[in-house]
């Protein structure tokens, strides 16, 4: 399936901007300013290509809307809701999306299988080591499961948690604290924010 625009839309929150693709799941980037989230959305296409398994496409940045952040904006995630997100997505778009967050988790794992145990450390010495970014992706994806009806014992194999994810977006069935088209977002969004950041911390 071929989508021929890059429909973006941005949150503005108190400190930066988030630029957030509504048609390619997981490419999303923040900025100081609107324009240079935009710009840093575009700085990062080929790498968001690389986890893409079919055709990759995206067309032309058409900027749709901005919202308006929350705490969790200016706290670092996407958390705005648009009025794109009170339609749900078809169901040939639903089951593209979902093969999309698929293509994330996929990429996600084999750069965490060859990164080494320990990551570089930030200019003032902060940041995880590989598998307590591992542990902190699937605690959070088993939260943002609780968002959409999924709730999973601690200790869960990821594989079975990813599961019971991808079931409850596949049914399109909407849930009264995420919508699913918002939740899938943010679930593909999370584990590619720090795949790259484990790619990034993986250089010598």
């Amino acid at each position: 399936m071929c989508v021929p625009t890059n429909r973006v839309y941005l949150e503005q929150g108190k400190r930066f901007f988030f630029a957030v693709s509504l048609d390619w799941p997981g490419w999303c980037r923040r900025a100081a300013s609107a324009e240079l989230a935009v710009e840093e959305l575009e700085r990062y296409q080929q790498r968001y290509a690389r986890i893409v398994t079919g055709t990759f496409k995206p067309g032309a940045i058409e900027v749709v809307g901005t919202v308006k952040g929350t705490p969790t904006t200016d706290f670092g995630a996407p958390d705005g809701l648009g009025p794109w997100d009170s339609t749900p997505a078809t169901r040939a778009q639903r089951r593209r999306h979902v093969q999309l967050l698929m293509d994330c988790w996929k990429y996600f794992d084999a750069v965490a299988k060859r990164a080494p145990a320990t990551l570089q450390r930030g200019p003032r010495g902060g940041g995880r080591d590989r598998d307590d970014v591992l542990e902190h992706v699937r605690e959070s994806e088993r939260a943002y499961g609780r968002a959409i009806g999924v709730r999973v014992p601690p200790r869960t194999p990821w594989s079975e948690q990813r599961l019971a994810i991808v079931s409850a977006l596949e049914t399109g069935v909407e849930n009264e604290r995420w919508p699913q088209d918002y939740a899938l977002r943010r679930i593909a969004w999370h584990v590619t924010d720090h795949v790259w950041e484990i790619e990034d911390k993986s250089v010598k």
